[in-house]
C-alpha cells in the first residue's frame, strides 16, 4: 500500500470515473506508476480504458491485458504507456520476466492487480482505489499520494 496523503472522490457515474482518469493522465510523468485497486466491477477497466486514451487518442483499442499481462502503447507526446494486469501473476517475480523494472524506469505504468508485485511496486507510486457506492452506477475513488503526487491532485477537476 502506499503512503502518504489520501483524497476521496465520489464518481457519481462511468462518465466521472472516466475524467478521473482523464484528469491523471494529464499529470502523470515518465517513470510514474498508477496502482489500480479495487475488486472485479468496480470501475477498474472504465478507468484504464479512458486514461490510454486519454494519452494516445480516443481512437485507440484497449483491450483488456488479463490474459497476455501486459499491453503497451505509443503515447502522442512521444512516451511509452505500460498496462499492466497481473491478475493471473503467480508470485512477483514472474512481473520480472515482463521486463516491468524497464516500465517502471522509462515509461508510464498503470497496474491492475498490483498487490501481485509486493516489494517490486516502487514506494512512490499512485494508488487508487475504486470501490463501489451507494448505487449501482456510483462509486468512491481513494486516492493516496506521497508528496511527489499530492501537489499536483490538488488542482484535480472532473
Amino acid at each position: 500500500m502506499a503512503t502518504g496523503k489520501i483524497l476521496t472522490i465520489e464518481l457519481p457515474d462511468e462518465a466521472a470515473t472516466q475524467a478521473l482518469a482523464v484528469s491523471l493522465a494529464k499529470l502523470v510523468n515518465n517513470g510514474e506508476q498508477l496502482a489500480l485497486i479495487g475488486d472485479l466491477g468496480t470501475g477498474k477497466t472504465v478507468f484504464a480504458r479512458a486514461f490510454v486514451r486519454a494519452l494516445c487518442g480516443s481512437d485507440t483499442e484497449v483491450p483488456s491485458p488479463t490474459f497476455t499481462l501486459l499491453q503497451t502503447y505509443d503515447a502522442e507526446d512521444g512516451r511509452e504507456l505500460f498496462h499492466f494486469d497481473l491478475y493471473r501473476l503467480e508470485n512477483s517475480r514472474e512481473a520480472l520476466e515482463l521486463n516491468i523494472d524497464d516500465a517502471f524506469a522509462d515509461g508510464i505504468s498503470l497496474i491492475e492487480w498490483p498487490e501481485r508485485l509486493g516489494s517490486l511496486l516502487p514506494r512512490n507510486h499512485l494508488e487508487l482505489t475504486l470501490s463501489y457506492g451507494s448505487s449501482e452506477s456510483h462509486r468512491q475513488a481513494m486516492i493516496t499520494a506521497g508528496d511527489n503526487w499530492y501537489k499536483r491532485l490538488q488542482g484535480i477537476s472532473l
